[in-house]
């Protein structure tokens, strides 16, 4: 058989596949739409420059939120509590915005173009947020004393302009690029379906590099050297992601946008809804479905019907008229059971994406909460004065330590034990991050007690001062959100990428990186109800501007025993989870 002959029966879905064949089986192409070499392409050798875009974009990502809290209330002048609910919600638009990302890519651009676009919107807002932080007058005044002149209305917004350019443009990249790398990998070969799971490791690995230089040298620019510097070095950081990214472009494999998955789940339940009186056949092979290998959707794999949710599969019933006419052509009328299981995988998934939103919620709290109860400690260490926001170092440390050791000695064990290629199940790696979380919030309680204890023994109750306690005692907080972080997110982009249909892996990503969203909105929202329940009467409340009159450690109780209860929920969901069956 040809080459030519090859790549039309690959582009008509009829080349059987396997791990020695030399194109790839699961519909992948090159940059100018032809059917690509495995030899030539994706796999490691053009994961370098996906992984050094992420890199340097997370970089320039943590760059701006690791400290951004101390912006706000050191150079904006805004108190402790509107400036957290401030850099909640923007992490929490920061991962919202990545629905229209994905909406794009999946539907129209493709992964790789819908990055590039992004891209450019992320430089631009990183530009406009190091020129507020330069110009004298588009920033506040210094404070003179205890007074400290607020920022004027065009001062904040220019600068939450840029802000929010930063999260369209993130939010264009996330879904995009953790999907990307996965597409550099062959799911229909079977060594390289088992090594896509190492990238996701890596992949993460890849944002702690980035995060790590941000949370220590970054952060001691600005706290240091001055916040239009500290600003500028993640701004041209983002410009050699931009670079390293089109670099390898001859050596990606791309996917095909398959077309908007919203209208088709639109489709299916408005089909689904004009045939509601006829009855689901006994017998599944009855239901329609194209006679190819491929699914009707471009670039998809069908995928095999599943029994759940019946009453969509009304969607893929052949009426007679349909059948004695051989018309089905109309979506809206008739859909495949292809694309029916794209509405049913979704609906499966939503109890454990659900379950993601409280563990979100305490993520949040390590650029929050976290770096507020460090800015009331000690923060010497020897000859050193360590920014409070620099901790977050060691949850980054947490987290290159965990990686390596869950990839290299974790997983083989497992493996012997499971019979699992990748050692845990997606769901067992989230629980296990789930469990953590709790251990992690009930560390930050018993350390702010501690705190708290320490400044009443001294007086220092009614005084804004930090306590003579170090900040090296926040160490085991993050260092257990390290870990937590990497059983639970890196086992969401699994999740989220393999039981995803082909055609709808952003939009999934995108889902995974919802949960982030929402977290940092419930975190705001509970943060709002707090300030409201316990300030009543005049009271200083749980999180007043004065930590040491406050009971921070009430607040870190009640997450923590919002996570046991979140975690109970997601043990009963994940028993319940039927995953993604291929077609026969």
């Amino acid at each position: 058989m040809g080459r030519h002959e090859d790549e039309r029966l690959l582009l008509e879905g009829r080349l059987v596949e396997n791990e020695d064949s030399l194109y790839t089986g699961d519909g992948s192409v090159d940059v100018k739409g032809r059917p690509v070499l495995k030899s030539n392409t994706g796999n490691w050798r053009a994961c370098p420059f996906i992984l050094g875009n992420e890199c340097c974009e997370r970089l320039a990502y943590y760059g701006i939120s690791t400290n951004l809290v101390s912006y706000l209330t050191k150079k904006l002048h805004e108190g402790n509590a509107e400036a957290a609910r401030n850099v909640t919600t923007w992490q929490g638009t920061c991962y919202l915005t990545p629905l229209i990302g994905a909406v794009l890519a999946d539907a129209y651009w493709g992964r790789y173009w819908t990055i590039a676009v992004f891209s450019t919107i992320y430089f631009i807002g990183m530009c406009t947020l190091t020129l507020s932080a330069s110009i004298p007058s588009l920033k506040p005044i210094e404070c003179v004393g205890p007074t400290c002149p607020p920022a004027t209305p065009s001062q904040y917004l220019f600068f939450f302009s840029g802000l929010y350019l930063i999260a369209l443009g993130t939010g264009g990249i996330k879904p995009c690029v953790s999907s990307f790398g996965a597409d550099q990998f062959d799911d229909t070969d079977p060594k390289e379906r088992v090594t896509k799971g190492s990238f996701f490791n890596w992949f993460y690995f890849s944002i702690n590099i980035g995060a790590l230089i941000s949370s220590s040298l970054i952060v001691w620019i600005q706290d240091n050297k001055g916040w239009g510097l500290g600003f500028g070095i993640p701004a041209l950081f983002m410009g050699v992601a931009i670079v390293s990214f089109f670099l390898g472009t001859p050596l990606y494999r791309f996917q095909k946008p398959g077309g908007s998955p919203i209208t088709r789940m639109g489709q299916v339940l408005v089909a689904s809804f004009r045939k509601w009186s006829l009855p689901v056949p006994i017998d599944s092979s009855l239901l329609y479905e194209t006679p190819d290998k491929l699914s009707a959707i471009k670039g998809s794999r069908k995928i095999g019907h599943t029994d759940e949710l019946k009453f969509l599969d009304k969607a893929a019933i052949l009426t007679p008229h349909e059948t004695t006419t051989g018309n089905y052509s109309n979506p809206w009328r008739l859909c495949t059971v292809t694309q029916v299981e794209e509405l049913k995988i979704l609906i499966r998934m939503f109890p454990i994406w659900a379950t993601g939103i409280v563990f979100s919620a305490v993520y949040a709290q390590m650029s929050t909460m976290f770096v507020e109860q460090g800015m009331m400690m000690d923060t010497k260490v020897f000859s050193f004065t360590i920014p409070a926001a620099s901790l977050s170092t060691f949850d980054v440390i947490s987290v290159i330590f965990w990686v390596p050791v869950y990839d290299r000695i974790l997983v083989p064990a497992a493996r012997k034990i499971t019979g699992q290629g990748r050692g845990f199940t997606e769901l067992q790696r989230m629980g296990i991050g789930l469990f953590l979380s709790i251990l992690c919030m009930s560390a930050a309680a018993l350390v702010e007690i501690k705190r708290l204890d320490i400044a009443a023994s001294l007086g220092l109750i009614d005084e804004n001062t930090p306590v003579p306690m170090n900040i090296l005692w926040q160490i085991p907080q993050y260092f257990l959100l390290g870990a937590a972080e990497v059983f639970t997110f890196i086992g969401q982009l699994e999740f989220f990428y393999d039981q995803s249909p082909d055609a709808m892996r952003s939009l999934c990503s995108a889902l995974s990186l919802l949960t982030t969203s929402l977290g940092n909105y419930l975190s705001s929202f509970i943060l709002t109800v707090v300030t409201v329940l316990t300030t009543r009467n005049g009271r200083a409340g749980w999180i007043p501007d004065n930590l040491n009159e406050g009971h921070l450690d009430r607040f870190f109780w009640l997450l923590a025993g919002l996570s046991f209860f979140n975690m109970v929920v997601y043990i009963f969901c994940a028993k319940m989870y039927k995953s993604k069956k291929a077609a026969s």
